[in-house]
């Protein structure tokens, strides 16, 4: 399609989607999002059903605004609940909590939340760009790949996270083997034959994604933090809040964003293949934006201390996932995750066929979702400001009064999930589980990631295996074989980054 063509469309789209009967519902959708996300075990997932019976009676442009809304504003609103409390407000933000945190218990929770949201919508309109102008190439690329290819990639993925261990190498490759051996328990995907259950009716399912993320996120943190109760709750908070945040801290914060212009380009990159790569997701994307920042960086001993770049690279690579899931599910038909499979639901309950004849076909309503995409991003930019002043509060109340409300908020998102105590009971388990690795020094984020990918890495190889027992074709496949290579030469920079720290360390030690 012509460039100029484009751009007449993309204008006759927001200004078709800036009248008061689209506006509306994605002002609503994006305002729900952002609380959706900010609420530890409320995933966007959920939100978007939960918004979904009321874009029936709307026509189709103003239903799917409603839920693009509720995508954007959830994959921003998860960062208050990381920077406040510790806790993934959404799985989509899990890279968030590592540096947000601890910039918020340095005494910068303004400072961390305006860096997550700023990083968020650039992240999200330099997305837009790919996905207005992008789609057809980028989608030609991912209609290559095969289950040798997704295999491979999730080994990429695996070996990257070799870079998020900060003492030892060893303790994160046993974490990801951790989350990977989550994944195997419970029924085969493929054949659907138990697998370490010992006969328990409560493990036959496996252990349910949401549950797991809660319980070794927020019950490890709170566990953690009340163990320290007798001591001060918070350090000393600047003050944020009024003057000060509303005359200076935005431009601040962006100029401290564009101070590093190939970190949000290259976090917002990875962020978009991600996200066209169906089955995946945001909060892979963000841990794999934030590893690729820490690689990358001058500095890389500050991650996990409070460092603006972790920030800025999972917030940047979150909200740039949606626009790469969007491009899947209206370039092929296929969700790239479980938000656009909700949302391709709904497409097909206004009869509208989505696939690679949709943007021909319908033009007014592709160029109207790429309007509801770019719009989404003011709306919530709006909303985190008009809000901030509330939120910022959460980080003056004392933990004896926060730890209770927490811990109620995670069980309810639990229970929520298919309304069973069965999920109360894994988070509870999971919980201890997460609170122990911690204790013994363990990182949390390679067993998350390795929880995110196990199934997806069993699926692919099985298939691959049997389209093809020859198992040269994950090397000789160009691409599968690229991905490989990546992964070996990830391995082999996180060996030579941790030698380099620890030499760094022998070097700076004193003689006595």
């Amino acid at each position: 399609m012509d460039g100029v063509l484009m751009l007449d469309l993309l204008w006759h789209g927001l200004v078709n989607v800036a009248q008061w009967k689209y506006m509306l519902p994605l002002f609503a959708g994006t305002f729900i999002g952002v609380i959706g996300g900010s609420l530890p075990g409320v995933t966007i997932t959920m939100t978007v059903i939960v918004v979904l019976p009321f874009t029936y009676g709307l026509d189709p442009l103003a239903g799917l605004a409603a839920m693009t809304g509720v995508y954007v504003g959830g994959s921003t609103g998860g960062l208050i609940a990381c920077c406040l409390l510790g806790i993934p407000g959404s799985p989509a933000s899990i890279a968030t909590t590592f540096d947000g945190f601890p910039m918020s218990r340095n005494g910068e929770p303004g400072r961390a939340i305006w860096l997550g949201v700023w990083a968020s919508v650039w992240g999200g309109l330099l997305g837009a760009l790919f996905l207005v102008f992008l789609t057809g190439p980028l989608a030609a690329i991912a209609l290559e790949f095969g289950p040798w290819e997704y295999f491979s990639l999730f080994v990429l993925a695996m070996a990257m996270v070799a870079g998020l261990t900060e003492a030892s190498l060893l303790k994160g490759l046993l974490s990801t083997a951790i989350g990977l051996l989550i994944t195997v328990v419970g029924h085969d995907p493929i054949g659907s034959v138990p697998r370490f259950t010992f006969g328990s009716e409560f493990i036959g399912g496996g252990f349910p994604f949401l549950p797991v993320l809660i319980g070794i996120f927020a019950f490890a943190q709170i566990m953690t933090d009340l163990e320290k109760l007798n001591g001060p709750r918070n350090q000393p908070v600047e003050s944020l809040v009024g003057v000060r945040l509303e005359r200076f801290s935005h431009l601040k914060v962006n100029l401290e964003i564009f101070r590093q212009p190939f970190l949000l380009a290259w976090s917002t990159i990875v962020g978009l293949i991600i996200g066209i790569l169906p089955a995946i997701g945001g909060s892979a994307s963000s841990v794999m934006a934030y590893d690729q920042a820490k690689k990358f960086s001058k500095t890389p001993e500050r991650f996990g201390k409070g460092h603006p770049e972790g920030i800025i690279a999972s917030e940047a690579s979150n909200n740039a996932n949606v626009s790469g899931s969007l491009m899947t599910i209206m370039a092929f038909g296929i969700p790239g995750d479980a938000v656009t499979a909700v949302m391709l639901g709904a497409m097909t309950i206004h009869g509208i066929q989505s696939g690679p004849l949709f943007i021909s076909q319908n033009p007014d309503l592709a160029y109207g979702i790429y309007a509801a995409y770019i719009l989404a991003h003011p709306c919530m930019l709006l909303i985190c400001v008009a809000l901030m002043p509330l939120m910022l509060r959460v980080t003056s109340v004392r933990m004896a009064v926060l730890a209770p409300v927490v811990l109620v908020l995670c069980v309810v998102g639990a229970y929520a999930l298919n309304n069973t105590m069965q999920s109360v009971y894994v988070l509870l388990l999971f919980g201890v589980v997460g609170y122990v690795l911690v204790k013994l020094g363990f990182p949390l984020a390679p067993l998350i990631l390795g929880l995110i990918l196990g199934d997806q890495i069993e699926i692919n190889l099985v298939r691959a295996i049997m389209t093809d027992a020859n198992p040269w074709l994950f090397v000789t496949r160009p691409i599968s074989g690229g991905l490989l290579a990546a992964a070996v030469l990830s391995v082999a920079l996180a060996i030579w980054q941790h030698l380099r720290h620890q030499n760094r360390v022998v070097e700076e030690e004193p003689d006595f």
